[in-house]
Parts: structure tokens; C-alpha cells; sequence
């Protein structure tokens, strides 16, 4: 087989694979999220920060509010990041994801999120805490209903 004829054969198996990716969808691989530790637990980022988080209440149908408390490395509370959250059922492949969205500073400093439940099964928040622009940390975490 000339140099040629293999050259045609590679270009056109390059070919119908990116057209095959185009029209079949390509798996990326997006951001890597750690598991989070269950509710309460410290979960440092760094060395400088740790945060803990729980829920208003226990997760059900309707809204729950998910409170994070962001502690310095001296254990002195702090809002010295940004916090944003995304949520929804992994196994409805994006059906129910609710894009990103900014947590809210309440008085106290607790960052605040709240959750829409709108069906019974699992679901994910994955939160993502950004200082000066950059993101430091991915964290997410599970819970059914």
C-alpha cells in the first residue's frame, strides 16, 4: 500500500470519527467536585478556610435552604469568598438542573441557598467557592428524597 493510499485512509477514519463525535456527543471531562463529608463536618479548602454546611431542614418536597458557614484557619467566621451553587437530580440527565446561581450573605454571614425539590429521588449541589475571580475549591453533595 503507497504512502498516499494510507494517508486517504487515516484522513477519511479521522473523519467519520469527528462526525461520528459531532453527531453522537463527545463525553468531556467537565470540573472534578469532591464529595463532601455529611452535614456538620468541617470541609477545609486549602489551608486557609474550612467551611460546614446543613440544610433548614430536612430535605423534602418544595424548598429547603442550604447554609454554608465559611471559618477562616483561626476558626473566626469569614465572607472572604465568593460561594455559587448549582443543583438537580443526577440519574433525569439535566432535566431538573437549576444553573448556576450566587448564594446570598444573610446578617450573620451564613452563605444561603435555596434548593427547589420538585420529585422524590436523588439529588446534587455542587458548590463552587471563587477568591479574586479564581476558583479554589469544587465541592458537591447528595441527599434523596
Amino acid at each position: 500500500m503507497s504512502n498516499k493510499k494510507l494517508g486517504l485512509i487515516l484522513l477519511a477514519l479521522f473523519l467519520v470519527s469527528l462526525v461520528a463525535m459531532m453527531y453522537f456527543g463527545a463525553e468531556t471531562q467537565g470540573p472534578i467536585y469532591n464529595p463532601l463529608p455529611i452535614y456538620g463536618k468541617k470541609c477545609w479548602i486549602g489551608e486557609d478556610y474550612y467551611f460546614v454546611y446543613k440544610f433548614d431542614k430536612t430535605p423534602k418536597m418544595g424548598t429547603v435552604i442550604l447554609k454554608v458557614q465559611l471559618f477562616n484557619k483561626k476558626g473566626k467566621r469569614s465572607t472572604d469568598l465568593n460561594l455559587n451553587g448549582s443543583y438537580g437530580m443526577p440519574s433525569m440527565e439535566s432535566a431538573h438542573d437549576y444553573g448556576e446561581q450566587s448564594f446570598k450573605l444573610n446578617k450573620k454571614g451564613d452563605y444561603l441557598l435555596p434548593v427547589n425539590v420538585v420529585m422524590p429521588g436523588e439529588w446534587e449541589v455542587k458548590l463552587t467557592f471563587i477568591k479574586n475571580k479564581k476558583i479554589i475549591y469544587l465541592g458537591k453533595l447528595r441527599f434523596n428524597v
